[in-house]
């Protein structure tokens, strides 16, 4: 049986005062058992979560990691920094990694390396465009994302990854695929997984990314093979974010 996963990625948004918010939100909720719950927020504000959520069950997580483990490299932070301040996921590949800082597939598998090397859960995400989706490319894109990263790895690495499917065309954009089209998405990732080992396709968990929030989510969760969600703006908003993990009780 696979844990539901619910994680919440400010991307370049929130405040201290929200992550106070938040930490004591979280640490008074009733969160369902059996699912587990994170936050993903901005690099400047991890040490401040992981002490506002010191109380509450609640996982924290960062939103990207460099390849390297130290160096040269102004701006930047490395898998042992994030492991450090306690982060347990990060995210790699997110497609607005992807689409806005040139992120590939051989750079978003060296990110997938280098938080396994840290002892991180990667947090892989995989999307298609609109273009992709409307010329019929998506299984094609979405599964070479996945094999991108996943035939360089080995059966103990596979085991320890999460995969968000977030369509690029419904993230921010008020769109959001129909629960039939994330199944079939999720179906076929799951699919994908099967072709390496049946029991790593069972144990994997899959979230959906797009758009999901307080309204859609009770449905999208109710598909046999979303795992959990991938939560954008929804996740800024106390009372919308705790009902989505709701849902996934």
């Amino acid at each position: 049986m696979r844990t539901p996963l619910i994680a919440g990625n400010w991307k370049m948004n929130g405040s201290l005062a929200l992550v106070e918010r938040f930490g004591q939100a979280l640490a008074t909720a009733s969160l369902p058992a059996g699912v587990e719950v994170a936050l993903v927020v901005p690099f400047p504000y991890l040490a401040a979560a992981g002490q506002a959520l010191a109380d509450a069950p609640v996982a924290l997580g960062a939103q990207t990691l460099h390849q390297a483990v130290e160096g040269a490299y102004t701006g930047e932070v490395s898998g042992p920094m994030l492991a450090e301040l306690g982060v347990r996921y990060v995210l790699v590949g997110h497609s607005e990694r992807r689409t806005l800082f040139h992120e590939d597939d051989a750079g978003v598998l060296a990110r997938v390396q280098a938080a396994l090397g840290a002892g991180l859960t990667p947090i892989l995400c995989v999307g298609e465009t609109l273009a992709e989706r409307e010329a019929g490319r998506t299984m094609e894109v979405v599964l070479g994302q996945v094999k991108a990263v996943y035939d360089a790895l080995t059966a103990e690495q596979r085991a320890r990854l999460v995969i968000a499917y977030e369509p690029v065309w419904a993230i921010g954009t008020g769109k959001t695929a129909t629960p039939e089209q994330a199944q079939g998405v999720h179906g076929a990732l799951r699919g994908c997984l099967a072709a390496y080992d049946r029991a790593l396709a069972e144990a994997t968990r899959l979230l959906y990314g797009g758009s999901m929030n307080a309204g859609n989510a009770a449905e999208l969760l109710s598909q046999p093979d979303i795992d959990g969600g991938l939560v954008g703006g929804a996740s800024l908003k106390v009372d919308d974010f705790l009902a989505i993990c709701q849902s996934a009780g």
